[in-house]
């Protein structure tokens, strides 16, 4: 079970930092609506800038402690339970606007890979 667990840990975790490190300013197939980068996708949502940069602020410090928590294993439930809130309203949103299923499912393999990492 902590094979499968560290699995998914690194899953988030690059998942994530490749998200909002990498393709922040990038238009992908997932993005919400017809959104081309991330500021985009959260003008989509009806959500304000600062709210962008509070959001990719935890995801990043959340995927960070999901890393360092391979040393400090008590930081893994708490940043699995913190990434699963915030999964949790990324689904929200993509259903909020109407997307199709096919752009909610990486939030929605999120959300389910970070539940079974901190209740498993």
């Amino acid at each position: 079970m902590e094979y499968i667990r560290n699995i998914a840990q690194l899953i988030i975790a690059l998942g994530i930092l490749n998200v909002w490190l990498l393709r922040f300013n990038k238009a992908t197939v997932y993005r919400g609506g017809g959104a081309k980068n991330m500021k985009q996708e959260f003008a989509t949502y009806g959500l304000p800038v600062w709210f962008m940069w509070f959001v990719g602020g935890l995801k990043v410090l959340l995927a960070l402690s999901l890393l360092v928590s391979f040393w400090r294993p008590e930081l893994m439930r708490p940043a699995a339970i913190g990434m699963a809130i915030l999964m949790l309203g990324a689904v929200g949103m993509h259903i909020k606007i109407g997307d199709a299923f096919k752009k909610t499912t990486p939030a929605l393999s999120v959300l389910i890979l970070a539940l079974l990492m901190a209740f498993i």
